[in-house]
């Protein structure tokens, strides 16, 4: 046996929890203020909160009584952490009080699934993408629909403010097939965040399932069918391919700090990255089946990734860190100068 095999042997990784009780898809998670809460949302129709240190639902499940024969899609964190935003199979917006978990507020306007949903970091707007086509921004406050940007997607997979409020990153497809004869547009499309003017177009080869924008504004990372790319936002130039993957890349999440990529596949695997050097920290975290979302904490220490096994898993980052030697990647420290020189050179 080669040293590489046992090796990888010797580094198998297994979850430190698991999150038993949905009874459909986990869709998404986001983690509350404090480290040690999550809460993730389902195909099933509901919402549930988890205690991250032991593994176990806390209270009741989440649920809209005029929500009883949709799943929720997409799900986000305010800012100041006390509110919930979902994206759901009925093609509305919905407000979660965290204390109570009633809903606050329904929004109304898509025509077609919510796919993913992303507050602005002021925490004032909120903006949905849909299977409709179409991504729009919300007052987050009176509900008012303030944008609807028609995207030219035929179908928007995931939306993604810029960290200064100003531009809006959307993800999807086009089957332009009676304009060039059977093919399809698949593309990452940048937009001005109050005009919904398209400000740059970023071909694939695949349909761009997941974005993430790095703190500082500079790097904006795409997934696709088996590769991650990290594109220079100052020219739009992409300068850095994650290969590994086979399958589609359906969530990607940044540490606090920059320096870790967590990526989640229909492979069932997720894959944590060293942005400084783009390749793996330790081997994949292998599940039973395909993912669909992942969520660092706020120190990056855990990822929680949810699965289409209805099950919701805890990784120790750091942990894996440690092994590989690389314990400088959960560093606390204010990293923006020096990422903008080397994430994804």
């Amino acid at each position: 046996m080669s040293s590489q095999a046992s090796d990888s042997e010797e580094q198998e990784v297994t979850p430190i929890e698991e999150m038993r009780g949905h009874t459909g898809a986990v869709l998404g998670v986001v983690h509350l203020p404090g480290g040690r809460r999550i809460v993730t949302c389902s195909r099933d129709g509901s919402l549930r909160v988890w205690d991250l240190e032991s593994g176990t639902q806390i209270g009741e499940d989440w649920r809209d009584d005029e929500a009883t024969t949709t799943g929720f899609y997409s799900i986000a964190l305010s800012p100041n952490g006390k509110t919930v935003v979902t994206g759901s199979g009925d093609g509305k917006v919905r407000l979660w009080d965290v204390e109570t978990g009633k809903v606050i507020q329904r929004w109304t306007g898509h025509t077609h699934i919510v796919m993913s949903v992303c507050w602005s970091a002021s925490g004032d707007r909120v903006v949905s993408g849909s299977w409709d086509g179409t991504a729009r921004v919300w007052n987050a406050k009176t509900g008012k629909r303030i944008l609807k940007i028609k995207t030219r997607h035929e179908s928007v997979w995931v939306v993604l403010y810029s960290p200064d409020d100003t531009r809006i990153a959307t993800g999807g497809y086009k089957n332009v097939a009676q304009i060039s004869g059977g093919s399809y547009e698949y593309a990452a499309k940048i937009w001005d965040a109050k005009t919904g003017k398209l400000i740059k177009t970023l071909e694939h080869d695949r349909i761009v399932y997941s974005l993430a924008w790095a703190s500082d504004g500079k790097t904006l990372i795409t997934g696709s069918f088996g590769l991650i790319k990290i594109f220079d936002t100052a020219t739009w130039k992409q300068v850095a391919t994650l290969e590994g993957h086979t399958n589609y890349v359906n969530a990607i999440t940044l540490s606090h700090n920059n320096r870790l990529l967590a990526s989640a596949s229909y492979d069932n695997t997720a894959r944590i990255w060293n942005l400084y050097t783009n390749f793996p920290v330790g081997p994949p975290l292998q599940h039973r089946d395909k993912l669909e979302c992942a969520a660092f904490s706020a120190n990056g220490r855990v990822l929680v990734t949810g699965c289409h096994d209805k099950n919701a898993y805890a990784w120790d980052v750091n942990a894996l860190v440690k092994q590989a030697g690389l314990e400088d990647l959960l560093s606390t420290g204010d990293v923006s100068a020096n990422t903008s020189s080397t994430l994804g050179h």
